[in-house]
């Protein structure tokens, strides 16, 4: 069975592929993933597996944004088991441009049985944005 560890990694993965799919794998069916700050082209939060599949499905579809590579400052075990606490950068790039785009980040991961039961996104969802110029 995964730990928290081992979930966090292969969060990382699916968002260095932009794969909606092998990130909603992580979680469980009746998962909650929210966005604490106010992110533009997002909700608040997505309610289940497949509500994280959807809406990652359609922001990252839609995102010229390339991924890098994710700088990992961080990771925090806390006195729960089931919690990990992972502070990082996505280095990313856009067509046409030069040089890259650095998006502070951190997340706050509940797995149990080996699936992402919560998880809190505190992304720079602003910065995202006027990196591609919206």
């Amino acid at each position: 069975m995964s730990g928290p560890r081992d979930v966090l990694a292969r969060y990382y993965q699916a968002m260095r592929d932009k794969s909606a799919d092998d990130l909603a794998d992580l979680y469980a069916e009746d998962a909650v993933h929210e966005f604490p700050f106010a992110s533009p082209g997002f909700p608040p939060r997505f309610q289940g597996r497949e509500a994280v599949r959807a809406g990652y499905r359609g922001a990252w579809g839609r995102s010229p944004v390339r991924v890098e590579r994710i700088e990992v400052a961080a990771v925090h075990d806390t006195g729960d088991p089931e919690v990990v606490v992972a502070e990082h950068t996505v280095v990313a790039s856009l067509p046409g441009r030069t040089g890259t785009v650095d998006v502070p980040g951190l997340l706050v991961l509940r797995v149990r049985d080996g699936e992402l039961v919560q998880v809190r996104d505190y992304m720079d969802g602003f910065g995202v944005r006027n990196a591609v110029g919206r």
